[in-house]
């Protein structure tokens, strides 16, 4: 399989050359329009280059190497751009080397992997930008629609074998390195082989999928498996097929929920996050013999980690900017509103939001509806994965010893044991930390609460204008489609950057430019969530008439009605209680909703 693979591999490399060196020129990106979210310039800096460890390759080689097929650097704003990245205006004092948002710059000071690193963090995936007549709207926090993951890696390994191997590139980079400073060319020459064989593994063997995702979505949970559980120990076995893409969350209120992710199954952010520098490149150790010899070490920053955290607590969904997309209509605001509260509520909130019920320190988190698959009908294929999956696939070898000898578990046994001695490694490391600390980074998490099964959250639709495509795949390109009866909604669309402000999503409309998106393929089913006439698994609601559907769209443009708006973490004032409203939908359907522990809340 791996002949194959890496067969695959090169002919896709090939022609990710051949697109990068007959593309144009990236013309200077318009000046971007900054809305109010309640973060300072200095806070989106710290958002867009705080690192969480991502030590993906060496520094000075990322900033020296150029982009395969063209005589652009990696790291530059027209390469950049090509592959989905947003950049910055040149700022001297937070980013002197004028990094893309989202890579960061890791400098590793003690342990087998001591370096400095460029890599990847949270703002890469979770920044969005709306792009309507020419004009850049940011939205921080956001969904990338643009960032092609798959082919940035793919451009960025094939780059590295190119420096490599090729004489003249690799004395280019060299000086270009030696412009800044001296260089050791014995220990360059090192660094340089084992970056590049670090990416070929990856584009080889972890990033195995059926077909090129597209701007704005991965399989993180299937490619996290596959680096987690096959690269990093050794264990090919364990590899499976991502297919399952999704689009990357919105953050705006995710540190106050009680559970996040789309399958809702995670209700604690210090994990949580550690899970993502898992996917996002930390180095760790899974195969040296003991503790001792480096095993369950990694590159992870905590600190990092905590300081976006509550970055991201602060952090206000957008207020839709009248003076960049059109003036609102009142009347139509009303007539959705109604439409909201009588067929979207029982899933679907906006501020002030149901809340749970206490949990340590009597904090709370925002409850949102847990939709098993099998009403709301959407693509399965994510539920249906190894991540999810009871069943004991996942082989321990070297590790056995940490399952009882057991030869192989189940993928859940396997990461909870696992990454439960990377993370207690990691916090020894970097405290001591405080008792009160230690709560607040894990969100104040009760326990005896279980994860839902097969299930889809729901979320709060405060901002959601500013985040399509939609559904948690991308599968349909916007809000009017997806008020429509799925039966009615494009079976094929093109993924571009710009923005349709009347049926609120991608513009659509007739360009045939952009990522070719086939809700035919493995993973990409644009069925359930439906609206129409007929009942059964999948139609959630009447069909709508077209008025009707403005009228929501409008509604949902509307809110957040206030700029700046910041839910406050944990203590909101006369808080709506799930479990109290009756309107909830899993108040209705209480065996998918999470049971709280009454002792862990004391």
């Amino acid at each position: 399989m791996n002949t194959f693979l890496r067969q695959t591999t090169k002919h896709l490399i090939l022609s990710l050359t051949t697109m990068v060196a007959v593309s144009c020129a990236v013309a200077q990106t318009p000046a971007v329009n900054y809305l109010d979210q309640a973060w300072s310039a200095q806070d989106r800096a710290d958002y867009y280059w705080t690192s969480q460890g991502s030590a993906l390759l060496s520094y000075d080689i990322y900033l020296a190497l150029e982009a395969v097929g063209t005589t652009d650097l990696f790291n530059s704003p027209a390469h950049s751009d090509r592959m989905g990245l947003l950049t910055e205006p040149l700022n001297l004092a937070q980013n002197p080397d004028n990094l893309p948002v989202g890579v960061a710059k890791a400098s590793i000071t003690v342990g087998q992997y001591k370096g400095t690193y460029a890599g990847l963090t949270c703002a890469a995936c979770h920044t969005g930008q709306v792009q309507y007549q020419g004009k850049q709207i940011r939205i921080e926090g956001g969904a990338s629609n643009r960032l092609a993951l798959w082919d940035w890696l793919r451009s960025l390994s094939a780059s590295l074998d190119s420096v490599s191997t090729d004489p003249e590139k690799y004395k280019g980079l060299t000086e270009r390195i030696r412009a800044k400073g001296p260089v050791d060319e014995a220990d360059l020459r090192k660094r340089l082989m084992a970056d590049t064989a670090l990416l070929r593994e990856r584009v080889d063997t972890i990033l195995l999928v059926p077909f090129n995702p597209g701007p704005g979505r991965m399989d993180a949970l299937g490619l996290i498996h596959n680096a987690f559980t096959g690269g990093a120990t050794g264990t090919l076995e364990n590899v499976r097929l991502a297919a399952a893409p999704v689009k990357p969350p919105f953050l705006w209120n995710a540190p106050q929920s009680a559970w996040i992710q789309w399958s809702g199954i995670s209700d604690n952010p210090l994990t949580r996050n550690f899970g993502e520098t898992l996917g996002v490149f930390a180095r760790y150790d899974l195969k040296s013999a003991d503790p001792a010899s480096g095993l369950f070490e990694t590159t992870t920053d905590i600190r990092g980690m905590i300081k976006l955290e509550h970055l991201l607590r602060r952090l206000a969904p957008p207020k839709w900017p009248e003076e960049l997309l059109g003036k609102l209509d009142e009347g139509r605001i009303r007539d959705g509103e109604k439409l909201f509260a009588k067929h979207c509520i029982e899933c679907h909130t906006s501020y002030p939001y149901r809340w749970s019920e206490p949990r340590k320190g009597g904090m709370r988190g925002i409850e949102n509806a847990l939709v098993p698959q099998k009403i709301v009908g959407t693509d399965a294929t994510q539920l249906n994965g190894v991540t999810f999956d009871p069943n004991p696939l996942i082989a321990t070898k070297n590790l056995a010893s940490y399952f009882e000898g057991k030869q192989a578990v189940s993928r859940g046994e396997f990461t909870t044991k696992i990454v439960g001695q990377m993370l207690e490694r990691a916090l020894k490391q970097t405290g001591p930390f405080t008792q009160a600390e230690l709560e607040d980074m894990n969100g104040y998490a009760p326990a005896g609460t279980s994860a839902p099964v097969q299930s889809y959250k729901a979320g709060p639709r405060d901002g959601v204008w500013a985040t399509g495509p939609f559904l948690h795949n991308g599968s349909v390109p916007n809000i009017y489609e997806l008020l429509s009866p799925a039966a009615e909604r494009s079976k094929t669309f093109y993924v571009g950057r710009d923005f349709d402000p009347i049926k609120l999503g991608l513009d659509t409309s007739g360009k045939k430019e952009g990522y070719f998106f086939d809700t035919t393929r493995i993973g990409n089913s644009n069925a359930g969530h439906s609206f129409e006439a007929t009942k059964g698994p999948g139609v959630i609601g009447p069909a709508f008439s077209e008025s009707e559907r403005f009228a929501l769209i409008e509604y949902l443009k509307s809110i957040p009605n206030q700029a700046a708006r910041v839910t406050p973490y944990g203590n909101p004032k006369n808080p709506l209680i799930a479990n109290e409203d009756p309107l909830w939908f899993n108040k209705k359907h209480p065996y998918s909703s999470p049971k709280p522990n009454p002792a862990s809340a004391k």
